[in-house]
């Protein structure tokens, strides 16, 4: 699911939206297929919401090349992938004069000389792998480059949008299944010479969670449908995010208090949502960021950092 989002959802909007027609036809149709996997490499270990302090360096070469060194963590299916979009400085932050100033975007291969990775230990069972990723003075040429060098911070605000909007409508997706599950388990399950389902002490969270998840759908579908035509929808997008993996944690909470110790095994299986949806509300953009976002941007309050 991670894999959906950073990769095919990130990496290819932006291909599609900055890449040159020659970057296009090479990527995008072989993507699209599946012949080729695309990662995406922003977050360093000094540097998670805090993009600025990014410190992989693309040094220059001549006749637009480029050695790229530094090291990436938390990167979704990189050893599955294979090209990386990489987010890196061209000019190091204490020489630029904005501190949005000196990033630049690069389509490494991932099997290119010089690029190693490991794999992550992470307690969530996921159907894809963290990374992180060490870049040793990799070469690069000018094919590599995404957009203009030294223009990076722009495009990525292009790539923010889609993620939010994919990553709302994946909560809401758990949000509906651990539902289902739920009230299928209320009708079937008896005590008391009736079904569970007909005490209000459950029916009430559940209304709650379905009434919650349907809310953050309709937001998600507003700023997909204002994302396809073009027009601003970085308010709803991560509204949508915000609520939708809210949400999804209630509906999933709920549905386990409906399950009992039934919840917490292996042939239900409803246990195995809640770390993932949990994630949600950390990653790939953590809920209080979203919450800094709505109240700068969408009500005018002043920043706060």
């Amino acid at each position: 699911l991670l894999s959906l989002v950073v990769g095919a959802c990130m990496t290819m909007s932006v291909l599609a939206e900055h890449g040159s027609d020659e970057q296009r036809n090479n990527y995008l149709p072989a993507a699209c297929k599946g012949d080729i996997r695309f990662c995406f490499a922003i977050t360093e270990a000094n540097a998670g919401t805090n993009t600025i302090n990014i410190g992989t360096l693309a040094k220059p070469t001549g006749q637009g090349g480029f050695k790229l060194s530094g090291n990436k963590t938390f990167i979704t299916d990189a050893a599955e992938s294979d090209y990386a979009l990489v987010v890196a400085r061209t000019t190091p932050l204490s020489e630029t004069k904005r501190k949005t100033e000196g990033f630049t975007l690069f389509i490494v291969p991932t099997k290119a000389k010089g690029v190693e990775m490991q794999p992550i230990p992470v307690s969530i069972a996921l159907p894809e792998l963290q990374y992180e990723v060490f870049f040793d003075e990799v070469e690069l040429g000018p094919e590599n480059v995404l957009g203009e060098v030294g223009k990076g911070f722009n495009i990525l605000f292009d790539s923010l949008n889609p993620e939010r909007i994919l990553g709302g409508a994946i909560c809401t997706g758990i949000g509906r299944f651990a539902m289902d599950k739920a009230v299928a388990y209320a009708n079937e399950r008896v005590v008391f010479n009736g079904p569970i389902g007909a005490y209000q002490a459950l029916q009430h969270p559940l209304a709650i969670a379905k009434t919650e998840i349907e809310m953050a759908s309709l937001k998600a579908r507003k700023a997909a449908w204002l994302f396809d035509k073009g027009e601003p929808c970085g308010a709803e997008a991560n509204m949508a995010k915000l609520a939708a993996s809210e949400a999804g944690i209630k509906a999933v909470d709920a549905s386990l208090q409906c399950f009992g110790g039934n919840g917490f095994t292996k042939e239900y299986g409803i246990f195995d949502l809640y770390p993932l949806v949990r994630l949600t509300k950390t990653a790939p953009i953590n809920n209080e960021m979203i919450h800094n976002y709505i109240a700068e941007h969408v009500m005018g309050l002043p920043r706060s950092y």
